[in-house]
């Protein structure tokens, strides 16, 4: 079997400090495509380069919403942006989004940062990596006034409300290791309802380390702990989950 971590961010001290390693267990336990994902301009560069010299790594170039004031303060903020997804190994605008959960960046700064990487995005022909927690009234408002946004909203955890809001406008859904010790019953049926052809796997590592794991580092590897549980919660055979989540990420992404 093989699966897809489509969300992590490896150039983070917890992980490169060792990073041949990790990629090598990550293979060992059939992690065969990795997709790095920047929360800023200097971690989205770090990401490409990470990408550079690796064959199963691609890239995602973003800002996330705690990171919106300083990536609108630099003058040269959509420029970097938009050079940096017509890199080779570029596979998605992200993460970008809004995040209200004890946040310190205004709304309106969120918003605006949102509204310039999403637009940049859609004019590199790129899918989006959305990050929302808190915030989906706000969200949804906005990426309505777009035509044609492909995407995924990553490490989804909410319920079936806001499942239902997202399909109806195309998108893919990312599930990580928050559903392995989760308790709120209304993720759980969420995590069950999402249809197979949209569900991606992910692990935001160094985040978000699934059971049996917790207290550990998270890592691409442990994406394999969380398909089991999917697998396991959904009464889906895990050989068909992992070819189907394996095969939407090439289909969103283009790997």
């Amino acid at each position: 079997m093989e699966f897809v971590d489509t969300h992590c961010h490896p150039f983070f001290k917890d992980i490169s400090d060792r990073l041949e390693t990790v990629l090598d267990d990550a293979r060992d336990a059939g992690i065969r495509k990795i997709i790095a994902v920047g929360t800023s301009l200097s971690d989205s560069q770090a990401a490409i380069d990470i990408a550079a010299e690796h064959d199963n790594v691609w890239a995602a170039a973003g800002a996330h919403p705690h990171e919106a004031g300083e990536f609108l303060a630099d003058k040269d903020h959509r420029a970097k942006l938009e050079a940096m997804l017509k890199q080779p190994k570029i596979v998605a605008c992200g993460e970008i989004g809004l995040d209200y959960y004890r946040s310190t960046t205004p709304k309106d700064i969120q918003e605006k940062a949102l509204r310039v990487q999403l637009e940049a995005g859609l004019a590199a022909g790129k899918p989006i990596i959305f990050h929302v927690r808190d915030a989906f009234s706000d969200f949804w408002e906005i990426i309505d006034d777009y035509q044609g946004v492909r995407g995924v909203v990553h490490s989804f955890s909410s319920g079936t409300k806001q499942l239902n809001a997202a399909l109806d406008r195309g998108f893919y859904i990312g599930l990580n290791g928050i559903m392995t010790f989760t308790r709120d019953h209304a993720q759980l049926d969420a995590a069950k309802a999402v249809p197979l052809e949209r569900l991606l796997l992910e692990t935001d590592a160094p985040f978000l380390t699934p059971v049996p794991f917790r207290g550990q580092i998270c890592e691409p590897k442990h994406t394999a702990a969380t398909a089991e549980f999917l697998a396991d919660l959904r009464d889906e055979p895990l050989e068909k989950l992992a070819a189907a989540t394996t095969a939407n990420a090439v289909e969103l992404f283009g790997l």
